[in-house]
């Protein structure tokens, strides 16, 4: 079991990598796309310094906290869309049929499925969330934190985008629903939790789960608490557990296309 996963883990590294080096291939337009994320994400926060020289406090934030939250937005998104891009698109896998290619290899389709291709403007998303954490105020301790919680926010958003994606197999097309879903928790995650009250806070802890994505990562790296580190990492847990068996439950239903594609 262990040295299954062990090669799985293997395997997809070695697919991230070789889907990079294609990438690397035109060398100005790899460095141009990571430039241009990490300008593109400052231009945001430039915004909320402007509005915090008006306001020193919104939704119980400080300009510091902001930064930091902003940090590991960056971070958590850059993580999933590096690694697991093929995760946001994988409705249209389903439908069109192009899943047949990942179905006669000898890997886990899923796993096989999602890192199949990289998006290089992550890479920037992921050092712009580094810098933020620099501005923040970096120790080994926040260093160690903020990594850790890239990654389980990362697999967080991956698996939300693959468990509704997955729909298409009982659904059809779901593009526009999972791309909401997405699209919910890449943008209420750059805004203070203060900010949102009643229901829509619920729904941050439950179905579009930001709070374990952002809002507790950021209290965990304030002031450090054991049991809410427990509970990030055991959500993280569920989450990919859930994506995992509805997407091979849905797999059962799916039915090839006959599409002639191969994959090296």
């Amino acid at each position: 079991m262990l040295m299954e996963a062990k090669n799985q883990i293997k395997v997809c590294l070695l697919s991230c990598k070789y889907a990079l080096q294609r990438e690397m291939l035109n060398k100005v337009t790899f460095i141009s796309n990571i430039l241009f994320m990490i300008l593109n994400n400052a231009s945001f926060i430039i915004q909320w310094i402007i509005l915090y020289s008006i306001k020193d406090n919104v939704g119980g934030y400080t300009l510091k906290q902001v930064i930091l939250l902003w940090g590991i937005a960056a971070g958590t998104y850059g993580f999933s869309h590096f690694f697991f891009n093929d995760s946001y698109y994988l409705s249209d896998t389903i439908n069109t049929g192009k899943l047949d290619t990942f179905i006669i290899q000898p890997k886990n389709v899923l796993l096989s499925c999602i890192t199949s291709s990289v998006d290089i403007s992550a890479l920037g998303d992921l050092l712009y969330g580094y810098i933020m954490l620099l501005i923040y105020g970096v120790t080994p301790i926040t260093f160690l934190l903020f990594t850790l919680f890239c990654i389980t926010g990362g697999f967080i958003l991956t698996a939300i985008a693959v468990i509704t994606s997955s729909l298409s197999f009982w659904f059809g097309k779901v593009e526009l629903f999972a791309n909401t879903m997405n699209s919910f928790m890449l943008n209420f995650s750059t805004y203070p939790e203060g900010i949102f009250k009643g229901l829509i806070k619920i729904l941050f802890y439950t179905i579009i789960p930001i709070g374990f994505v952002n809002y507790i990562p950021i209290q965990l790296i304030m002031k450090f608490n054991i049991v809410n580190l427990i509970v990030i990492l055991l959500i993280t847990l569920l989450f990919i557990g859930l994506s995992f068996l509805i997407f091979h439950k849905g797999l059962k239903k799916y039915s090839s296309s006959n599409l002639m594609n191969t994959r090296i």
